[in-house]
């Protein structure tokens, strides 16, 4: 699949990803729209995202472009691109996307059965970045465009240690450092940077969390007095999960926050056997096998003992516990 040989005579090109844009679903989107503006200079290249967290809208280039509102009335698009998403998590956006003449998903979620007219869903891949890297013109890249992948790639791989991480991801990363911009200040910056309010989430979410299993899961939940007390928003949030998963002799970590009240969001990341996104299938959510997400609205208690049923029915079918 190319995708300038889907959308070359289209006059109007609209892109958007997933509601709280992480580094993939915003580098994969901008590297698409600065792709297009260059290939078709003559077409009108649309990407809508929500507010961006302050690292992101630093280091990825085209990110100042986004529109992060959603007109009432708008005429369809001749093409719509739904990156790193299922069209439901895509918020205002959604209608655009369905109402377009052509659908196209680009994907590597497990849990995502392909919803356009025109699908490259690859859950073997490391993000939708690499994805979009796949279909693009390379002669045609160019240092903002590369850096944008990087970035979603970045992000995405935990900077290139998760499983997800391929040869392919490698000497696709390996070619777009080749353009020169300060891919060292990217890492630091996106991943591994956090501010003072961060690190102090951070830590209650450790303080407050929970080993079981024999020091094989952790759990972690935060109410929203909490972080309403700390003045914390959601992207205050990003990589919790990720961080509880490097306790040591953990293999699966819960983390749950209460956004609205009564309304819960799960981010699930696991190391080496239990698989999470049939963890968030249970409540209606998705994601890759080693990491996952989903809103729980049902009694809290109640699925706090559902998901540690099935994490212990998982290690024990892998002789783990």
């Amino acid at each position: 699949m190319k995708l300038l040989d889907l959308v070359k005579n289209c006059k109007r090109i609209g892109i958007t990803g997933h509601s709280n844009p992480d580094g993939d679903c915003v580098g994969s989107c901008c590297a698409a729209a600065l792709y297009l503006r260059k290939v078709l200079p003559a077409a009108q290249v649309d990407v809508y995202l929500e507010t961006l967290p302050a690292e992101l809208q630093k280091n990825i280039p085209g990110s100042d472009t986004i529109l992060h509102n959603v007109p009432e009335t708008l005429d369809p698009y001749d093409a719509f691109l739904l990156l790193d998403s299922v069209p439901d998590r895509s918020g205002d956006a959604e209608s655009l996307y369905r109402n377009a003449s052509l659908r196209i998903n680009i994907d590597h979620h497990i849990s995502n059965p392909g919803s356009g007219d025109v699908n490259y869903i690859d859950a073997g891949a490391s993000s939708a970045s690499e994805l979009v890297y796949n279909v693009i013109d390379h002669d045609s890249i160019d240092r903002e465009i590369a850096q944008a992948l990087y970035v979603g790639m970045v992000t995405d791989t935990g900077v290139f240690q998760y499983s997800s991480t391929g040869e392919s991801t490698m000497c696709a990363a390996g070619h777009l450092m080749s353009y020169g911009f300060d891919f060292t200040a990217v890492i630091r910056e996106v991943f591994f940077e956090r501010t003072a309010l961060q690190a102090r989430i951070l830590g209650e979410a450790f303080v407050r969390s929970e080993l079981s299993m024999n020091g094989k899961c952790i759990f972690s939940i935060l109410d929203k007095a909490l972080l309403d007390r700390y003045g914390a928003t959601r992207q205050d949030l990003d990589g919790i999960s990720a961080q509880l998963a490097l306790t040591k002799g953990v293999d699966c970590a819960i983390f749950l926050h209460e956004d609205e009240p009564g309304i819960w969001r799960s981010s699930m990341r696991s190391v080496k056997i239990v698989n999470v996104a049939a963890l968030a299938a249970r409540f209606h959510g998705g994601g890759h096998i080693r990491a996952a997400g989903c809103t729980i609205t049902s009694d809290i208690g109640e699925a706090v003992k559902l998901l540690k049923s099935d994490i212990e029915s998982q290690l024990l079918d892998a002789g783990a516990l």
